[in-house]
């Protein structure tokens, strides 16, 4: 389904193809030779959804562009099922496994490989070559690829990256306290904009 989203309605190349089931919302442009299966979604929310020539959205995909980053594929990426990707940015010839997580600001560098389930965090930065390995998770920039149990190397990085600031524009709450009423409310005002999509025939 192609919706119009504020004012702005998906690029599909003449190439390209989109499951009848798939969703895109908004300024999402996919480029030649593209393949977007079924369930996946492609949403444009303040910040467009870009997919350079030969790129792959397997079933159940979501990738969210955001007000302040700009969702960008290179060519020959392989965005496998079950994936999400918000706001980030995606070289050449990069493939993201099953169940892969990559988080707003993040840059991944061309032929790396993020395994099933594994996550590169928020404003985290690979290098070209990267592999973040089957549930592991990159953070930092550079990048650290941290096994799941290293909690508090990773928290030590991640901390720093102030994901409530640089997300949602709140200071983070403090001991006992929770941001979670003011996010919901900002998050749930940001996305009532769908209300007003319209399908495009």
């Amino acid at each position: 389904m192609l919706l119009e989203h504020r004012n702005e309605v998906p690029e599909v190349h003449p190439t390209a193809y989109v499951a009848p089931n798939a969703t895109l919302a908004g300024k999402v442009v996919v480029g030649p030779h593209c393949r977007i299966l079924f369930g996946a979604v492609l949403t444009a929310e303040g910040g467009p959804v870009e997919l350079g020539e030969g790129c792959i959205v397997m079933e159940n995909a979501v990738l969210r562009g955001t007000p302040r980053d700009v969702l960008r594929l290179g060519r020959h990426v392989l965005v496998g099922p079950g994936a999400y990707l918000t706001g980030c940015t995606v070289a050449d010839d990069v493939f993201l496994a099953s169940g892969s997580r990559v988080f707003n600001g993040a840059e991944i560098g061309p032929r790396s490989e993020v395994r099933i389930n594994a996550v590169v965090h928020l404003r985290t930065v690979l290098s070209a070559d990267t592999t973040v390995p089957i549930n592991w998770v990159a953070v930092g920039n550079p990048a650290q690829v941290l096994a799941p149990e290293e909690h508090e190397r990773i928290w030590e990085v991640q901390r720093e990256l102030d994901f409530p600031g640089y997300v949602f524009g709140l200071d983070r709450p403090g001991e006992g306290e929770t941001s979670m009423p003011e996010v919901s409310r900002r998050y749930g005002r940001a996305l009532d904009r769908h209300r007003n999509d319209r399908p495009l025939t």
